[in-house]
């Protein structure tokens, strides 16, 4: 600290060139050439070849000027407190307190919200374990969550998953919840009243399957087919997606793949060849 105090008084004793008071500012060259050109602070003197020279006053005008940008005051606002004698500088900087505080808030309130992002990604849902079993129901067991991040964690649509969990709240969990309980009871219907893959009945129906999915991560067509197949071969393993569906209305894992399939032909995308985007 000495040295630099023992550099900037043996500066103040000559003309400083535009790199060296770049140097002892901390700024770039081209921050002194634009200071300049707005009419901010210009250099007191050039040399015969026309290159700027700062003068030990220019220096301290400078330094001012840069406690002033710490405090992100603009340009225009500095000019005025350097330059105009009837400008209050009390107040002028009361209003950029203001200011400050008012971005400090949203700092606080940015930092929250990558705090919840944290911990969506790491536990997939920031509900307490209670909460899990009011909106999901008693069968739910909060253990999924980490199994499902285990397995799926290190994907693009376990990120969606996660930042898009991190800004909903309990009473949307619920109205999303609801929301998919709806359509699986309707789904449900239609394997009980006989309803065939592909008729636009069994279609209407896939396609706001895939609405709804998409409330947790963005779901294509070709994923749609793979998440039906994923349902069927689910059976008997530790998720166990086709218990669920069974739950529902036997028969509705493979009905809901087989119209999944039919749905996906009809927009183009062959089931046999469909791939998780």
């Amino acid at each position: 600290m000495n040295n630099r105090n023992n550099r900037q008084d043996n500066d103040s004793a000559r003309n400083l060139t535009v790199g060296e008071a770049a140097d002892i500012l901390g700024v770039t060259v081209r921050t002194l050439h634009h200071w300049d050109q707005v009419g901010l602070a210009s250099p007191s003197d050039r040399t015969w070849s026309d290159y700027r020279l700062y003068s030990a006053a220019d220096l301290q005008r400078l330094q001012r000027i840069m406690v002033y940008r710490e405090l992100d005051m603009p340009l225009a606002e500095i000019a005025t407190l350097l330059d105009d004698p009837d400008a209050d500088a009390i107040t002028a900087l009361t209003a950029q307190k203001g200011r400050i505080l008012d971005k400090v808030a949203r700092l606080a309130d940015l930092e929250r919200g990558v705090d919840r992002m944290i911990e969506a990604h790491r536990a997939g849902v920031l509900l307490t374990v209670e909460q899990q079993r009011e909106i999901f129901g008693e069968s739910w067991d909060p253990d999924w969550t980490r199994q499902a991040r285990q397995r799926w964690g290190h994907t693009a649509q376990w990120s969606e998953y996660a930042e898009r969990g991190a800004k909903r709240s309990p009473e949307q969990w619920a109205e999303l919840q609801g929301a998919m309980t709806d359509l699986e009871g309707r789904l449900g219907a239609a394997v009980r009243d006989g309803v065939l893959p592909g008729s636009d009945a069994a279609d209407a129906l896939v396609d706001e399957h895939r609405e709804v999915f998409s409330n947790f991560f963005t779901l294509s067509v070709s994923m749609q087919v793979c998440l039906g197949r994923m349902y069927e071969a689910s059976a008997g393993s530790s998720a166990d997606f086709a218990e669920h569906y069974e739950s529902v209305a036997p028969g509705l894992t493979s009905w809901l793949r087989q119209a999944i399939d039919a749905r996906a032909r009809a927009l183009g995308v062959d089931p046999d060849t469909a791939e998780w985007e």
